[in-house]
């Protein structure tokens, strides 16, 4: 065995002096002098590196190419609002109609009213409906600043403890520390737990609209945990998937010092938007940040939305046109037949300047353009006018209502899409997959006695149920299943 070792040592060492490839058999630990580095593909797999005192140079570099913890969810900017609106506007005919009547207009050859009086409707139609968008887009860029404007514990490698920073300063690998009832700011791997077993419980209202807690547990290795994580003595490399928006998939393994891995799953994986419930402290390791989220991919970002009315408004107005396509046709026709008549140019048909007369077939056209502006009055676009001002007074109306008014959060009901308030209540089916859906089930608290004493609820005592309750024992305790429907 050892004379077999020297001999591959003196053939090795023969086949670097003269420029050769080496072997596959003779690049193996033993032989090659220098270890051998881990090398990620990064096009297909996510690397992270913890941001702490050993790894903050791995750190540096390969955070850069993931995106921040900044969102934004606003669908213009001061540079494109202005092109971007009008283009979304003009998927209207109306719109697209009278832009060619202005345009029309501007011609000497062709011009029937004032220029200015032409493009007042369409000016006014325009206007309205970019404030409207305009403030629609400003309230969700407030709300953007709330989101990355909120408060979470971020560990700082210089300070080595944990600070309080904002939601838009959490970057891939840094270590994040969560209270009970906090809201989480990324999609986190759970490294450490306040709960003996390494259990976190989530409540996932905002992702799945389902209010049961759901357990996720700390990565295998990390739970039996005495004292408090310390990122510091985090040596681990995680390699998990790309991001995708597939909520209930991931996987990943933690690639220890001593090149042994840890696989992990969903099972462990925090996801930004959800919440902290029954846990005390919670800490881990950012995985996903910003728009790579797994919420934030799932969100298709805001778009235009057209109702019922206005798409019926299209048809209708395509109709219109196409109507007015067949007057103004006709019209031109006759225009031309009727010049045929006349043995001479007749006293309204006016040359131009070098003394000439148009064609019959010109004169047709030109009279075919004439009559669009003529008869612009069949397209209605003060029905736009009046529909845009209705859904103003819509919205003003939701928002003052107290029958939408909910007391307990103090908050009234927001309408954040303008163009379909005319679809509200318009709902022809509805898909319901328990009865929990459409109603309310509480257990509500009335009494209970300890050592004989008596001790009741005085404010669930007195009120008042819809339905028929049903009183059970439960210990020496008196609950009460409310229904309402």
């Amino acid at each position: 065995m050892a004379l077999s070792v020297d001999l591959s040592w003196h053939r090795w060492q023969w086949r670097v002096k003269d420029g050769l490839p080496w072997s596959a058999s003779e690049i193996t630990p033993l032989l090659s002098p220098e270890r051998q580095r881990q090398s990620y593909n990064l096009r297909q797999q996510r690397v992270v590196f913890p941001n702490n005192r050993i790894f903050h140079k791995d750190w540096e570099k390969v955070s850069r190419r993931y995106s921040s913890n900044r969102i934004c969810t606003t669908k213009y900017t001061l540079l494109t609002f202005l092109p971007q609106n009008l283009f979304e506007q003009f998927h209207r005919w109306a719109n697209l109609y009278f832009l060619f009547l202005v345009i029309l207009n501007w011609m000497p050859s062709m011009e029937v009213f004032h220029r200015e009086i032409t493009m007042l409707p369409l000016a006014v139609v325009l206007f309205i409906i970019m404030v409207k968008d305009g403030m629609e887009d400003f309230k969700r860029y407030l709300f953007d600043r709330e989101i990355n404007c909120s408060h979470i514990q971020i560990y700082e490698r210089k300070e080595q403890s944990y600070m309080q920073r904002h939601w838009k300063d959490v970057h891939v690998g840094d270590f994040i520390q969560m209270r009970c009832n906090e809201i989480i700011p990324a999609d986190i791997l759970l490294l450490f737990s306040s709960d003996p077993s390494g259990i976190c419980h989530l409540e996932t209202a905002n992702l799945d609209g389902e209010t049961n807690l759901k357990q996720r547990r700390v990565v295998k290795g990390f739970s039996q945990q005495e004292a408090q994580f310390k990122p510091e003595h985090f040596h681990n490399t995680i390699v998990c998937e790309k991001p995708n928006n597939n909520l209930n998939k991931f996987k990943g393994y933690m690639e220890h010092p001593d090149k042994t891995r840890t696989g992990f799953g969903s099972e462990s994986l925090l996801l930004r938007g959800c919440t902290i419930r029954n846990t005390e402290m919670a800490i881990g390791i950012v995985i996903y940040a910003g728009h790579d989220t797994k919420a934030m991919l799932n969100n298709s970002g805001p778009r235009y939305k057209r109702s019922k009315i206005e798409r019926r408004m299209n048809t209708d107005v395509f109709s219109c046109i196409g109507l007015l396509f067949v007057m103004c046709l006709i019209g031109a026709v006759g225009h031309s037949l009727w010049n045929r008549t006349f043995e001479e140019h007749p006293p309204f048909d006016v040359p131009d300047a070098n003394g000439d007369f148009l064609p019959l077939a010109l004169g047709g056209f030109y009279m075919f353009l004439t009559m669009i502006i003529l008869l612009q009055v069949l397209i209605p676009i003060s029905l736009y006018v009046s529909i845009e001002l209705v859904k103003l007074g819509q919205v003003f109306f939701l928002h003052n209502d107290l029958d939408l008014y909910d007391e307990e959060t103090d908050v009234p009901i927001q309408c954040r899409a303008l163009n379909i308030t005319e679809d509200l209540g318009q709902i022809q089916y509805i898909f319901s997959d328990k009865t929990g859906t459409l109603t309310e089930n509480k257990m509500v608290f009335r009494r209970c006695t300890i050592m004989g004493s008596e001790f009741s609820h005085q404010e669930n005592g007195r009120r008042g149920f819809q339905g028929s309750p049903t009183l059970f024992l439960k210990g020496n305790i008196l609950l009460s299943s409310e229904y309402r429907g």
